[in-house]
């Protein structure tokens, strides 16, 4: 597979191109992300689906630029897929020889249920989420795929788009009541199977609603992907925006570039998750272009990433990472202080997998800068830890690495995340045994550690000589008085530090 690939989809409402670069054979992250609004469905719906010239000049315009940047990224592979409006436009084929003919680009035209299927691959690969049933809503279709145990096992796709619903009804000023009739009508024929609890919101429509309701509920973090909200609590204001004028839509949240289309996408939301019974909406940064790469990076293992692999954590590992035997020694040896610390002091046993992701990743900033890395490690997890995690875990693993060298987690850095942190004791607990474990790896040694408490006297067995973790060990700021005893070579005894 290629180091670089380009990945172009071409929607009804706008274009995008990203380019995503692999570090290892499962590892990746994005490189590049260009978005042009196209609109190559404008027009088109009120014409019996036919593609307009002015659209059609716009699209081969955006795609001539995409391919310099992918040239310039030195991109070897370049995957270009079209959906909604493309594939229903009687002049598909026209406009496809244009774009061959003319840039020497490729145009696969997907169907609905391919779509369907790459958003829900998407979704089951880069979300903390096992059961759901992705939505995502485009400007000429809705679709979506219904997942179970972490695999797709149903697509459905609808005829159902912001822009189909804006030209049909909302821009002949036509009542919501027939909208809402319309898009009923076609969701009846979505099958019984289709009812989940979760569901995952794919698409502009979804990050633009959902970016409006994390500053409605002032979130802390910034960053949409694995944002989670409850349909009951947010189910007002999705009505109020797909009933509100277009003037009014700002004070909702709402940017300029969707305020055409986010009443026509409001409504569909609204009726989609209504439909399908569920409660709660887990937001989605990635969508079709990622399922699409998803689909050739893992086309030889049935769509699905190894068992307990996470390719942020291994990308960072991989681009950032000085020592990976150091690191693993580092995780491995927080596993144990974690074991014997666990029931002690009432630590949630579910909190070690953080534990030990933020013990492995405690220095990939010493990239940056050394003195200052555990800060850049910090921020790296806040942003580059995409896939995979909840807004909890990036910022409990954030907050464990930037406490990681001889302090505990103040609240001046702690209070904007309260809501999203475990208490304050397990927190302390938790950032205390990765900043132990750094210290006890000092010399850069490597070996199996051991650990045991009992009395308040923690007992460390290392296999080599700590004679410089005996003298840091002092300075760590505990949660409690407790003493630690190191043990050379598991039975030469060193005296307690205090």
């Amino acid at each position: 597979m290629a180091k670089r690939t380009a990945v172009i989809d071409i929607g009804s409402n706008s274009a995008r191109m990203v380019v995503f670069e692999r570090t290892s054979r499962y590892g990746f992250y994005l490189l590049n992300e260009t978005r042009s609004r196209v609109r190559i469905s404008e027009g088109a719906y009120e014409q019996g689906g036919i593609l307009q010239p002015a659209a059609i000049r716009r699209a081969c315009r955006a795609l001539s630029q995409f391919l310099t940047i992918a040239q310039t990224f030195k991109a070897r592979k370049i995957l270009c897929i079209a959906t909604s409006a493309v594939r229903d436009a009687p002049n598909r084929t026209e406009f496809l020889r244009l774009v061959e003919r003319e840039l020497g680009l490729r145009i696969k035209v997907i169907d609905g249920q391919k779509e369907a299927y790459l958003g829900g691959l998407a979704a089951a690969n880069l979300l903390p989420v096992t059961s759901a049933i992705s939505v995502d809503i485009g400007g000429g279709s809705t679709d979506l795929a219904l997942i179970r145990n972490k695999k797709v096992v149903q697509t459905h796709s609808l005829d159902l788009g912001t822009v189909r619903l804006k030209e049909l009804f909302f821009d002949k000023k036509r009542g919501i009541e027939e909208a809402e009739a319309y898009i009923e009508e076609l969701l009846s024929r979505l099958p019984e199977s289709f009812r989940e609890d979760v569901a995952v919101g794919i698409g502009g429509t979804a990050r633009a609603i959902t970016k409006a309701i994390m500053q409605r509920n002032d979130h802390a973090v910034e960053k949409i992907h694995a944002f989670r909200f409850s349909v009951e609590e947010e189910s007002k204001f999705l009505s109020k925006v797909a009933n509100a004028p277009v003037l009014k839509l700002s004070k909702y949240g709402i940017k300029k570039d969707r305020l055409d289309t986010i009443r026509p996408g409001a409504l569909i939301l609204l009726k989609v998750l209504e439909k399908i019974g569920a409660k709660e909406v887990v937001a989605s940064g990635a969508g079709v272009r990622e399922g699409l790469f998803l689909s050739d990076l893992l086309r030889t293992s049935n769509h699905l990433f190894p068992a307990n692999f996470n390719p942020s954590v291994r990308s960072l590992q991989d681009r950032f990472c000085t020592d990976r035997r150091l690191a693993a020694n580092i995780a491995s040896t927080a596993t144990a202080l974690f074991t014997a610390l666990q029931k002690p002091f009432g630590l949630p046993a579910e909190l070690l997998d953080h534990l030990q992701i933020a013990a492995k990743l405690s220095r990939i900033g010493i990239r940056l800068d050394f003195y200052g890395y555990h800060k850049h490690s910090a921020y790296m997890i806040l942003n580059d830890l995409d896939y995979g995690f909840t807004h909890e875990d990036m910022i409990l693993i954030a907050t464990l690495i930037r406490f990681n060298k001889r302090r505990l987690p103040k609240n001046s850095f702690t209070k904007p995340y309260r809501k999203l942190l475990p208490d304050g004791e397990v927190l302390s607990w938790l950032s205390y045994i990765v900043s132990l474990a750094q210290t006890i790896h000092i010399s850069r040694a490597y070996g199996s550690v051991t650990a045991d408490y009992a009395e308040g006297v923690l007992t460390l067995g290392t296999p080599f000589d700590t004679y410089l973790a005996e003298e840091r060990v002092k300075e760590l700021e505990k949660p409690a008085p407790i003493a630690v005893r190191f043990l050379h070579d598991q039975h030469t005894p060193r005296k307690d530090i205090g």
